[in-house]
């Protein structure tokens, strides 16, 4: 598998990360991130932070499907990671893909999310693939919902009350964007 170059965002509150490729030494902080978005948040509806291995496992099977696993650095340190999956299992939506992305506590709201989503949509695009599709947790996670718009995803619908976490019941808001041309399938 080629090194895909890495991309360099400036982003705003000003703060400039670089975002590339995960490598396996970047699981601790990916960890580290996710624990603490399922056990504070609302973004994730799991409940238990997954183990290191089962990020690593997860992680690895991102990679086995040929999608990009991203991490944004930040003044050397891990600051957030992205990556896209298949959005349903069936064969009819293998041109179809899910983001997941996830930014460190310490800089939420300073733009790291929608740098990641850029770069992870400029990569989906250029794997062939033509949709996009952001399931995101609680209708109140105005950030994401912001960062998913800036980037060119569209609200397509919401489900009221689908998650049940922290005694209270949570929203999924779908977004969802156009990779490629639609006009012709490519098989």
């Amino acid at each position: 598998m080629t090194q895909t170059p890495i991309s360099v965002i400036k982003v705003e509150p000003p703060i400039e990360v670089t975002v590339r490729d995960s490598r396996a030494e970047d699981l601790p902080e990916i960890h580290r991130i996710y624990a603490f978005s399922v056990m504070n948040g609302t973004g994730s509806f799991e409940e238990t932070p997954p183990t290191l291995d089962e990020m690593a496992a997860r992680r690895q099977g991102t990679l086995d499907h040929g999608l990009p696993y991203l991490v944004a650095e930040y003044r050397g340190g891990i600051v957030g990671y992205a990556y896209a999956g298949q959005f349903r299992p069936r064969s009819a939506y293998r041109y179809t893909l899910e983001d997941s992305v996830y930014a460190a506590p310490e800089t939420r709201g300073m733009g790291v999310g929608r740098a990641l989503l850029a770069v992870l949509v400029e990569r989906c695009a250029a794997l062939g693939h033509r949709q996009m599709v952001a399931v995101i947790g609680d209708s109140d996670n105005q950030a994401s919902i912001r960062a998913h718009a800036a980037c060119g995803f569209r609200h397509i619908g919401t489900l009221r009350h689908v998650g049940l976490k922290f005694g209270r019941w949570l929203d999924s808001v779908y977004m969802q964007r156009q990779l490629g041309d639609d006009d012709q399938p490519s098989d």
